[in-house]
């Protein structure tokens, strides 16, 4: 089965205690390790789609990475804005534990020809205060999108699940670059988190354009992992 949550900030070496953001979020990565434990077997996969260490620094993410690579199940990470201790692609792959894969430029093969792709996405333009700097950005992030699915399709792969650490909607829901490479590929399925609180209680959720989307941020899920309905891809 195929899992998804994102936005764990986890903080096992460090003190950033996330109850500041409301008392659900005390002791969080225990409701998480207790759900990921009672649902997801080790011949299961989970997308973990940003924003899994406050670490600033790769060495400071340790802990945080083995608490991950103890629980049951091949993970498949993403980048978040958050993940300060990702700079190198290079360091990160050789700094994980053998049960975690993240994504960058690439994809990995689920199974049945169903490839997980994505990026971390970006503030899509219009929106408020949008700046070249972040128009330099959200280019960078296309172009690491449309080759995380290109790199797939060459691998064989011709169905593809999207992770996005941001929404991939701008303002009032209005298509974006992401959304437009996601129908050029075919893209069924697409999961998205970043947002907290009442803003992660807008968000939308369901089918568009032929996208049937996720939000997945774990808080908004109660600290549990959402079983991605596969069924709508082959159809």
């Amino acid at each position: 089965m195929l899992f998804a949550i994102s936005d764990l900030h986890l903080s096992l070496s460090g003190d950033k205690p996330m109850d500041i953001f409301g008392e659900k979020w005390g002791g969080h990565h225990l409701k998480v390790k207790e759900n990921w434990e009672r649902l997801v077997d080790d011949s299961d996969t989970v997308i973990l789609g940003g924003d899994l260490s406050w670490a600033m620094r790769l060495e400071e993410a340790e802990q945080d990475f083995h608490f991950i690579h103890n629980l049951p199940g091949k993970k498949v990470l993403f980048k978040g804005n958050h993940d300060y201790w990702w700079q190198s692609y290079a360091k990160v792959k050789k700094a994980l534990p053998d049960s975690i894969y993240a994504i960058q430029n690439n994809y990995y093969p689920y199974e049945d020809g169903i490839a997980l792709c994505g990026t971390r996405g970006w503030t899509a333009p219009g929106a408020e205060n949008y700046s070249e700097q972040d128009e330099k950005i959200y280019r960078r992030e296309l172009a690491r999108l449309k080759l995380s699915l290109t790199e797939a399709q060459k691998g064989g792969c011709r169905e593809f699940v999207v992770t996005l650490h941001y929404p991939p909607f701008a303002s009032q829901g209005r298509k974006t670059g992401f959304t437009e490479i996601m129908k050029e590929f075919g893209v069924k399925i697409c999961l998205y988190g970043h947002l907290h609180g009442a803003e992660g209680q807008r968000v939308f959720q369901g089918e568009k354009d032929g996208i049937r989307y996720h939000f997945i941020s774990c808080d908004f899920l109660n600290f549990t992992p959402l079983v991605i309905d596969l069924s709508i891809l082959g159809k």
